[in-house]
């Protein structure tokens, strides 16, 4: 092993959403900072793939196997590289509702509290969507949060059959809104290009290392501080150092890191002495509805329309339901990491009908429902087999959701030539994790504290989705990143 003979201000393991965020922070603070990244850096278009010849490829499955509950083998659509996740997202920047912090009533269960506050957040929200130049406008849906500021920038201007449909829905009398997405020069912002390049140029002590897997974290003999970061880079094995490390590799692979990093002064691994580390995953119920439409559209357009009048519930069902947007051209969707690639319903329908021909005269629908933090959801290992038990929970609001939505569809376009859900979200889903090393103010029911450091580890962080109490019903992906700064603030006051 080779010991790397440098000190570092901050390791940070991990260039998603949390990590590539974190890294630009604290570079423009000055830090001296060490990121460790599995994957290498990937070219712009072969993130911004349109391609049916791409989307058969499955480019965006991570080569390496994990097992579900029946203890079967599966590639999980998960992407190890610079930016992470945020390269194959949809771009979608929602903040989370202000009651969604709070205890709340499902038709399944309880969602539980948070122990900060939307007021918490607000100022990190405004911040993020600055950093990653969100698009969007306020007013127009009746769950938005209280805001300090507007949008940085305009909407994006809808397609024009994207505005046709808006129209319909407000006919209606739903209220359905610009959804806020975040767009930089060359397409969605991702935290490569928001976070980890600019880090680079702004920052003369930041060292990015590629190929960089993490193995393993190495305690004090008190098992009181992490003292050692052991990589494989590039085959060979090092050892680095630094006051503070910071993990954000995602949900399941963080968790997993702790587990795999057991040692006699925690034999259940790092950070679990509350037996929750793994445990309360959480990744959204979610289904894709395909609507052939008459009319024809390039396959190639933005996501730009989201309705929320069912988040909180119906008139016949008062507990909260989810969140819907459309898809954006069907053609453009089949990397999205955060679905069912719309293709591949297209696929099964019309077998002898040309894909691109059948994306072209489609409207693709998106719809995600909260899922419950259970204990028994959870990522643990069985020697060496990593292994993710998820059941499904909250499902009747999740169908309710679907049902509800196809009516609308069949209410606002009495030309459609059919509406196709697929649902049952397969186990390899896994972009909108969270939820395995929950913040709180209590060690014995949670992994991290308010600050989302760890409670067994004075110098040990977590900012990637894993500190989620609750999922919510809207994309994780703006709370990671405002949590990044937030957490960013804390450790710079720290290393002040």
């Amino acid at each position: 092993m080779i010991i790397d003979d440098q000190f570092y201000d901050v390791i940070i393991v991990g260039t998603g959403a949390g990590g590539g965020t974190l890294t630009r922070k604290l570079a423009e603070a000055g830090k001296k900072i060490l990121v460790l990244e599995q994957g290498e850096f990937t070219e712009k278009e072969s993130s911004e793939l349109v391609e049916v010849e791409v989307f058969k490829k499955e480019d965006y499955h991570a080569e390496e196997q994990w097992y579900d509950l029946d203890d079967e083998p599966f590639q999980p659509q998960t992407s190890y590289c610079v930016g992470g996740n945020t390269k194959i997202y949809s771009g979608a920047l929602l903040r989370l509702r202000e009651r969604d912090f709070e205890q709340v009533q499902h038709q399944d269960g309880i969602s539980p509290e948070w122990g900060l506050k939307y007021q918490d957040f607000e100022p990190y929200y405004t911040e993020a969507e600055q950093l990653y130049r969100a698009h969007g406008k306020a007013g127009d849906d009746p769950t938005e949060p209280s805001r300090s500021k507007d949008y940085p920038l305009a909407p994006v201007e809808r397609a024009p059959q994207i505005q046709t449909i808006r129209d319909r829905f407000a006919q209606y009398g739903l209220h359905p809104a610009y959804l806020p997405i975040g767009i930089g020069d060359e397409g969605r912002t991702d935290s490569e290009d928001t976070g980890v390049s600019p880090a680079i140029k702004a920052g003369k002590d930041v060292t990015l290392k590629t190929s960089a897997k993490v193995v393993s974290l190495h305690t004090n003999p008190a098992g009181t501080e992490v003292k050692g970061v052991e990589a494989e880079v590039k085959g060979q094995s090092y050892l680095f150092m630094g006051h503070i490390v910071v993990l954000s590799c995602g949900a399941i692979n963080s968790a997993a890191l702790l587990l795999r990093s057991a040692n006699e002064k925690h034999p259940q691994g790092l950070a679990n002495s509350s037996d929750l580390v793994g445990r309360n995953l959480m990744k959204h119920l979610m289904t894709v509805i395909l609507q052939q439409s008459p009319q024809p559209n390039s396959g190639l357009f933005q996501r730009t329309l989201y309705v929320n009048d069912f988040y909180w519930g119906d008139k016949d069902f008062p507990y909260p339901m989810g969140h819907i947007q459309d898809s954006g051209g069907i053609l453009q969707d089949v990397i999205f990491s955060e679905s069912p690639p719309l293709l591949s319903v297209a696929a099964k329908l019309m077998p002898g009908f040309g894909l691109k021909q059948l994306a072209k005269r489609s409207i693709g629908w998106w719809l995600q429902t909260e899922d419950l933090p259970e204990p028994h959801n959870r990522v643990y290992f069985k020697g060496e087999k990593l292994h993710l038990d998820y059941t499904p929970n909250n499902l009747e609001a999740h169908d309710r959701l679907l049902y509800r939505w196809q009516e609308v569809l069949k209410a606002t376009d009495k030309k459609s030539r059919g509406i196709h859900p697929h649902g049952s979200t397969p186990t390899q889903v896994v972009a909108h994790q969270c939820g395995t090393c929950r913040f709180g103010e209590d060690s014995q029911s949670s992994v991290l504290d308010l600050d989302c450091r760890t409670h067994d580890l004075d110098n040990l962080y977590v900012v990637d989705s894993s500190f989620f109490p609750s999922s919510a019903a809207v994309s994780p992906a703006l709370t990671v990143i405002a949590n990044a700064l937030r957490v960013g603030d804390r450790l710079i006051e720290r290393l002040a």
